[in-house]
């Protein structure tokens, strides 16, 4: 799963919020020197990770994506994930979306000085453009897999996953709707953070 999806599963303070996206950022981190509930939130990510990576659901959608865009479709599948837990939000929480996103948000901002700097920079990035309301609209998201294409380091078709998600956006879209429950119920019995 990508950042949104690993905060809704945060507690609502400061060093969970930390703690929940930094499995994306951990390089170099000395995790022995996190305070407890932030190590909690991180190993809580990791229990997020490890089911969706089992899943027969993810597994399927991976199957979707072209030859060539394989190697990729993990990362491309998170992030459209990302996209449809936006869009059908309300059938997984009963506060305001918006709302959400402003005390996301504030405590992401809070934690800032906390955070590995390239950690800091990737939410800062985050919070000052919106992403999670950017990421509702489809095309943003899509423009969002265009730009990682430019950050990584070698030669690639990550930007050719956007063919493929347009190709199989129903299916894709079925296919998170059967696994977030089941992630969510999966979280209700394993949380690292209980």
């Amino acid at each position: 799963m990508n950042y949104f999806a690993h905060l809704y599963f945060a507690q609502p303070t400061v060093p969970s919020h930390i703690g929940n996206l930094l499995g994306d950022f951990r390089k170099g981190v000395d995790v022995a020197s996190l305070c407890p509930e932030t190590k909690r939130a991180l190993d809580n990510h990791y229990v997020v990770d490890r089911f969706t990576d089992s899943h027969e659901d993810i597994k399927a959608a991976k199957a979707l994506f072209s030859r060539h865009t394989k190697r990729f479709a993990p990362v491309a599948i998170d992030m459209l994930f990302d996209h449809f837990l936006i869009r059908h939000w309300s059938l997984f929480s009963s506060r305001s979306f918006h709302l959400h996103c402003e005390k996301t948000y504030k405590r992401l901002e809070a934690g800032l000085p906390l955070m590995p700097s390239r950690m800091s920079k990737t939410v800062s990035h985050m919070v000052k453009y919106d992403w999670f309301s950017d990421y509702a609209k489809l095309d943003n998201m899509l423009d969002a897999i265009v730009m990682v294409t430019k950050r990584i380091k070698f030669e690639n078709r990550f930007a050719d996953c956007v063919d493929d998600i347009t190709r199989h956006h129903v299916a894709l879209n079925h296919y998170f709707l059967s696994f977030f429950p089941q992630l969510i119920d999966h979280m209700r019995e394993h949380s690292c953070e209980k």
